[in-house]
């Protein structure tokens, strides 16, 4: 490894790691997240360039969805939302330390992903290892260092002596004055011996954090550029099944789909009244199903995409078949889809909207589109870019996470769906995130809606309320690090309507149970709920 700065990389790997104890002990993740990831990233970048190397310009595009996503995390409260912008930060950083210097992240495939995960891993353990006992084996001075050394020393000697000196006078001043004791009570803990597992635990694991982060720098330094492409010229996997064989298995499950769309168009696309001459209810037909065709188009897509790798096509006309039958699949895959949106459809109507309903929505579209995208490349015989494709999907999905606000929808729908005669699950809508508070408090001053639902609204954002104020003062009160723009406007909003929200303050009804009283009803403002 010929690293003409080693111990600045070994310096900037000790601070990142220092900082993700900064910013995360004890603290939920907020602005503290991205500014780790720009923190992480921008030493990254630095390290290289003090190398005298320079990254490829189209991984640098990588920062736009990293940088974009680590800030929806301190954007958004809802668990799901988080969950993805997390996911997807931290792919897009390894994908960014993996073809930093060789930028072809673009032409990589599925298998290309997986093994590029491998050998970061194996670089940040092993090249780690390697680096850091090259490290210790260093001379410790040459003639310029030996003068550095000689001016640092006796500032380390210093700060070592006056440390206990004023460690000592601080406890004596503080048992002297308790508001000087209150100003420098967290300088007095660091004192405390029953914090000394704790303080050990985490130096352990920041020298941990060092090891891997430095084992990813050199990996994004000496590993990057290096990006062979499986099956960039020939496939990595050979084809090995017969064409005839394929094709049977193909025209199969085409007909097989066919059967079944058939009877879609007869029943279920046919209206109510067909239905019902089987002796199903609407809401009994949407029950049923949804989920099931959902993994029979994620099963159908991977069937088509593994035939198409292993299939032996030696002429122009086998190549036609065996892209119709596939075009041909994936279009009653489609069919079967707008199937199942249709079915979740009907059972929102029939029982409302949940998170779990809502995901799948959205997962349904972004799956369609990479259905339609499927079709596209198999046309043009552009198939390596199905891993491109995904990714854009993905990112797809998780920018439409964000962009819907997914407790806000819930809300808004539901408030629509009890407009028009429906129940409003109050208790639900009190276990959301902060996202769902100015939705919930735009439906209360909303004149438009009856008395009793705009009641109910407000009702459940002060049985959030109280779900919260029985948590943690951390929670109630987070560090700067946790700072969350959901929670802070969600705080601003309840502030401005505080006098309102008087008349609906949750109240214990019998020894545990928290009601609120809404149009002369004592309503629960928790319920054990299987609304998914």
């Amino acid at each position: 490894m010929a690293l003409k700065h080693p111990r600045i990389l070994a310096l900037a790997a000790l601070i990142v790691a220092w900082l993700f104890d900064f910013l995360f002990w004890q603290k939920p993740p907020g602005i503290s997240f991205t500014i780790f990831v720009v923190l992480s990233v921008g030493a990254g970048l630095a390290l290289i360039w003090r190398e005298g190397r320079r990254p490829a310009l189209s991984s640098l595009w990588l920062l736009l969805p990293v940088i974009s996503f680590s800030a929806f995390v301190w954007i958004r409260r809802e668990p799901f939302t988080l969950f993805v912008n997390f996911l997807i930060t931290l792919t897009g950083m390894a994908l960014l330390a993996n073809t930093l210097l060789g930028g072809q992240w673009m032409f990589y495939t599925l298998s290309d992903y997986v093994v590029g995960a491998f050998r970061l891993t194996g670089s940040a353990l092993g090249r780690a290892g390697a680096y850091w006992l090259a490290l210790l084996k260093e001379p410790r001075e040459t003639q310029s260092g030996g003068e550095t050394k000689a001016k640092l020393l006796p500032v380390v000697r210093g700060i070592l002596l006056a440390f206990p000196v004023v460690a000592i006078l601080a406890v004596l001043l503080a048992a002297a004055d308790p508001v000087f004791s209150k100003g420098i009570e967290g300088f007095l803990n660091l004192f405390r011996i029953e914090n000394l597992g704790e303080y050990l635990f985490r130096v352990i694991y920041i020298l941990i954090g060092a090891y891997i982060l430095a084992g990813v720098y050199l990996h994004g330094l000496f590993s990057s550029q290096d990006e062979r492409l499986l099956g960039k010229d020939q496939g990595w996997l050979p084809r090995f099944l017969g064409w005839v064989e394929a094709v049977i298995v193909l025209g199969s499950v085409v007909l097989l789909f066919a059967a079944f769309v058939a009877v879609q168009f007869r029943y279920f696309f046919g209206g109510q009244a067909n239905i019902a001459l089987e002796g199903f209810t609407y809401a009994d037909y949407a029950r049923r199903g949804f989920g099931e065709l959902v993994a029979v188009a994620v099963i159908s897509l991977l069937l088509f995409l593994t035939l198409s790798a292993v299939t032996r096509r030696e002429t122009s006309l086998q190549r036609r078949i065996f892209s119709g039958l596939g075009v041909g699949l994936v279009v009653l895959v489609v069919v079967m889809l707008v199937s199942a949106f249709q079915r979740l459809v009907l059972y929102e109507t029939a029982y409302g909207f949940s998170r779990l309903r809502t995901y799948t929505h959205i997962f349904m579209v972004w799956l369609g589109i990479l259905l339609a995208a499927t079709v596209v490349l198999e046309l043009f015989n552009r198939q390596r870019a199905f891993a491109l494709a995904t990714l854009l999907a993905v990112l797809g999905f998780g920018i439409s996470l964000n962009l819907i606000n997914v407790d806000a929808f819930i809300v808004r729908q539901n408030v629509e769906r009890a407009r028009q005669g429906s129940e409003l699950d109050m208790a639900y809508l009190a276990s959301l995130s902060e996202d769902a508070v100015p939705a919930l408090m735009d439906a209360y001053t909303n004149p438009g809606l009856p008395a009793h639902l705009r009641d109910r609204a407000a009702a459940a954002v002060t049985c959030r309320e109280q779900l919260l104020s029985l948590s943690s003062e951390d929670d109630r009160k987070p560090a700067w690090q946790s700072f969350n723009l959901s929670h802070a406007r969600a705080e601003a909003v309840i502030s401005g309507y505080a006098r309102a929200l008087e008349d609906f303050q949750p109240k214990l009804n019998g020894s545990s149970l928290w009601v609120v009283e809404v149009a002369g009803e004592d309503l629960p403002c928790y319920t054990e709920w299987a609304i998914d």
